[in-house]
């Protein structure tokens, strides 16, 4: 999915830090509204209050809505310096990108693509019907953000059984169940579907995000619901969420990430100057960012706020 803008000073965000009765530190965040194309979503991450999670850097809830074929196609669009986390809940999304990947994704499918220097991608939208999606990023490190892109899809990934409730495991591990995708950073990403308790195995080093995107439950005690987001710091052994029926969540987590993080439109940087150069690659069409073939026109943007500011 392409980003709509940068997270402006206009922006408004509702926080409650109110935490546990142990002193742990918890954040209740609101999700903004935002458009990717003709989808609306929900957009957690970034927020001024709480940019990452982990390397975490983004995350977008779009649906559940009933669309007509190409209703919500994203057309081919550049990124630097992350990796795309497609999580299908419903529906389906076709990939092409600059690599030559035509890659389906469907429920219970992952689709992740690297970055790195620059790649293009776009996300066609083939079939009519029930659509409800979940798209992440994660910011690249040192040492593999300006490193070759890549493409990868698993089918099947790893389930793990939490009492009244099961995780499927997108990204790292949760307990023993370790997902195959590709990770450069210490995190992980889960998908827990549940009704009643679940205590979820976790690394006190990690900072972990729960964001509901069916239903409503309660998080380390506060009362969530899709729009929503709960940040929950470092020092936590188990995730304990709670529901009074069926529900839904997407958990992320990570060891924080320690290094500067620049973002704006689909690109995620350390300075203005690396985005302002990499938009103009981009703009020009150089051998940096080549359009896949794709049924959607390319996107534009103009040029960073910044850009040409004395």
């Amino acid at each position: 999915m392409a980003m709509s803008g940068p997270l402006a000073a206009s922006d408004t965000e509702q926080a409650s830090t109110t935490g546990p009765a142990d002193g742990r530190q918890r954040l209740v965040l609101d999700s903004r509204t935002a458009a990717v194309g003709a989808l609306t979503v929900r957009r957690a991450l970034p927020q001024r209050s709480r940019r990452t999670v982990g390397a975490w850097c983004f995350l977008d809830h779009g649906g559940p809505v009933e669309a007509p074929a190409g209703a919500f196609g994203i057309g081919p669009h550049p990124h630097i310096g992350l990796r795309t986390v497609t999580w299908v809940l419903r529906g389906a999304f076709l990939h092409r990108d600059s690599l030559g990947s035509e890659q389906l994704v469907r429920p219970g499918e992952l689709n992740l693509m690297t970055a790195g220097h620059g790649i293009v991608h776009a996300e066609e939208h083939p079939e009519a019907g029930p659509l409800h999606v979940v798209q992440l990023w994660v910011a690249q490190p040192a040492a593999t953000r300006d490193g070759p892109s890549a493409f990868e899809h698993h089918g099947a990934l790893p389930r793990l059984a939490l009492g009244a409730g099961v995780a499927t495991v997108l990204v790292g591990s949760l307990g023993d169940a370790a997902s195959p995708a590709r990770r450069d950073t210490d995190h992980m990403a889960a998908d827990v579907e549940l009704a009643g308790e679940v205590v979820l195995p976790a690394d006190p080093a990690y900072e972990h995000a729960v964001v509901p995107v069916e239903g409503a439950l309660q998080v380390d005690g506060a009362a969530v619901e899709p729009g929503r987001l709960v940040y929950l710091g470092p020092g936590r052994d188990e995730l304990v969420l709670r529901s009074s029926g069926p529900a839904r969540a997407i958990v992320v987590g990570g060891v924080p990430f320690d290094e500067p993080v620049v973002m704006w439109w689909n690109y995620v940087a350390r300075t203005r100057d690396e985005i302002v150069e990499a938009h103009r690659a981009w703009t020009a069409r150089d051998g940096r960012f080549v359009v896949p073939d794709s049924v959607l026109a390319p996107l534009d943007a103009g040029p960073p706020p910044w850009a040409g500011a004395s």
